[in-house]
C-alpha cells in the first residue's frame, strides 16, 4: 500500500476512535444505563399493604431527583458548568424520553447561587434550567424550594444570603406556584413543603408558611372525615378545601430530624467515613420540634427530602418512612440517582435508577486515549521499519551494480 493511502488509513482509524468514544461517553452511555431502570409494581411492600399487584401502568408514574445545584456566575467555572449541566440534561432527556413519567419532582436546591444571585445572573440561571430540564406537556415538572435557592435562614440579618421576601417571591414566579401548597394528580395527594421557612422562630416567612401548613393540615383532615360512612361537613370544616381522602406523600428539601447517616446503607449512601458525623438541626436536618408537627399534622405515608447529597433509608416513629434523594449532578457524586415511584390512592412503590458513573466516562477516555496513542506509534514504527527497508534495499542494488 502507497505512503500515502496508509497514512490516510491511519488518520481515519484515529478520527473513528475518538468519534466514537465521544459519542459513546456524551450520548449513547446514557441509553444502556437507564434502560436498566423500570417502574416498580405497587406490591406488599412497606406502605401498599392489602394492595394486590397493581401494575405500575395503573398508577402514577413519579420520577423524583434532587440538588441538581446549576453552577452561578460568581463561583462556577465555565468548563465544570459546561461539563455539569450537559451531563444532567443529557440524562433527564434520555430519562424522559425512555421512561415517560407522568410528573417530576426537584426537591431544592435547583441554583446553586439563588442565594445572592443578582436579577441578571438569576435569570441567566432560569433560562439554561428551562433549556436543560425541558419537557413535552404530558409531563408535569414541580420544583421545590432548597436554601441555595432562596439563601439561608440561620445567617445573620447582615448576610447577603439570607432568605427574604424577595427571593422567595422571585422563586415561586419563576416557576409559577407557592413553595407551600398540595399538588393532587391521579388521586393522589402530594405536598410540598418549604422547609428552609420551618425554624420556628417568628420570622414572618416562617409564621406565613406555618399557617399555610396549618391551613393544609386542616383541609386534609376534613377530607378524610368527609369520607367516613355517612360523613358531612363536621365542626371546624366550613370552606375548607377538600381533597382525595388518602395519606399525604411529603416532599420537601431538609431531611426530618435523624441523629446522622449511621444507618444508611447502600451504593449512594454518604461514605463510610462521613456516616457517623451527627447533623446539625436546622441546618443539616429539620429539627425535632418542626420535624415532629409536620408528622402530627400530615401523618404522611411517604417522605422524600434531598440536601444531605446521599441515600438513605430511614423510619421515623416506626411508621413514617423518609428516603432522602442522593444529588442528580456528577459535581456533588460519582454515581447521581434518581427514584422512580410509582403511587396510588391506596399505595406506592419506590425503585432507585442510577446514572452512569463518572469514572466509567473517564476510564473510557483515558483507554481511547491509550488506543490512540498506541496505534500512532505503532504507525511511527511500522513506519519507519518500511524506510529502513527500502533503505537496504536500494544499499543491496547499488552493491550489485
Amino acid at each position: 500500500m502507497p505512503r500515502f493511502g496508509v497514512r490516510w488509513t491511519v488518520a481515519l482509524l484515529l478520527m473513528l476512535l475518538l468519534a466514537g468514544a465521544f459519542l459513546f461517553c456524551e450520548y449513547l452511555i446514557y441509553f444502556p444505563t437507564i434502560l436498566q431502570c423500570a417502574w416498580p409494581r405497587i406490591g406488599r411492600a412497606r406502605g401498599a399493604e392489602g394492595i394486590d399487584g397493581r401494575p405500575a401502568d395503573a398508577a402514577l408514574r413519579a420520577m423524583v431527583l434532587s440538588d441538581t445545584h446549576l453552577l452561578g456566575a460568581v463561583g462556577g467555572h465555565w468548563f465544570d458548568k459546561l461539563r455539569r449541566e450537559w451531563q444532567m440534561e443529557r440524562a433527564f432527556q434520555t430519562a424522559l424520553w425512555l421512561l415517560r413519567p407522568e410528573i417530576v419532582f426537584i426537591l431544592g436546591d435547583i441554583f446553586d447561587e439563588g442565594k445572592w444571585s443578582s436579577q441578571k445572573h438569576w435569570e441567566d440561571d432560569v433560562r439554561r434550567f428551562h433549556r436543560m430540564f425541558r419537557h413535552s406537556a404530558d409531563t408535569e415538572l414541580v420544583v421545590l424550594v432548597g436554601n441555595h435557592d432562596i439563601g439561608f435562614h440561620y445567617d445573620a440579618a447582615v448576610s447577603p444570603c439570607r432568605m427574604d421576601w424577595f427571593k422567595l417571591q422571585r422563586f415561586e414566579k419563576v416557576f409559577n406556584a407557592s413553595s407551600t401548597r398540595i399538588v393532587t394528580k391521579k388521586g393522589v395527594n402530594f405536598l410540598l413543603v418549604n422547609s428552609v421557612a420551618l425554624h420556628g422562630d417568628g420570622c414572618p416567612i416562617c409564621q406565613s408558611v406555618e399557617k399555610e401548613l396549618i391551613k393544609l393540615s386542616r383541609d386534609l383532615n376534613c377530607s378524610l372525615q368527609n369520607s367516613q360512612p355517612g360523613g358531612g361537613v363536621t365542626d371546624g370544616c366550613e370552606g375548607s378545601q377538600l381533597y382525595p381522602p388518602t395519606a399525604p406523600v411529603m416532599l420537601q428539601h431538609y431531611p426530618l430530624y435523624r441523629v446522622s447517616d449511621a444507618g444508611c446503607t447502600g451504593q449512594d449512601a454518604a461514605p463510610p467515613e462521613e456516616r457517623h458525623l451527627l447533623f446539625r438541626e436546622k441546618y443539616d436536618v429539620l429539627s425535632k420540634e418542626a420535624s415532629q408537627r409536620l408528622l402530627q399534622w400530615f401523618k404522611p405515608r411517604l417522605v422524600l427530602s434531598g440536601h444531605t447529597h446521599s441515600g438513605c433509608e430511614v423510619v421515623h416513629d416506626n411508621k413514617y418512612p423518609e428516603v432522602s434523594v442522593p444529588s442528580f449532578s456528577w459535581r456533588n457524586r460519582n454515581n447521581p440517582s434518581f427514584i422512580l415511584a410509582s403511587v396510588s390512592p391506596g399505595g406506592h412503590a419506590l425503585s432507585k435508577c442510577f446514572l452512569p458513573e463518572e469514572s466509567t466516562v473517564i476510564s473510557v477516555y483515558c483507554s481511547a486515549g491509550a488506543c490512540l496513542l498506541l496505534l500512532a506509534l505503532a504507525h511511527c514504527l511500522w513506519m519507519k521499519g518500511l524506510l529502513q527497508c527500502l533503505s537496504l534495499c536500494l544499499l543491496g542494488k547499488h552493491k550489485s551494480l
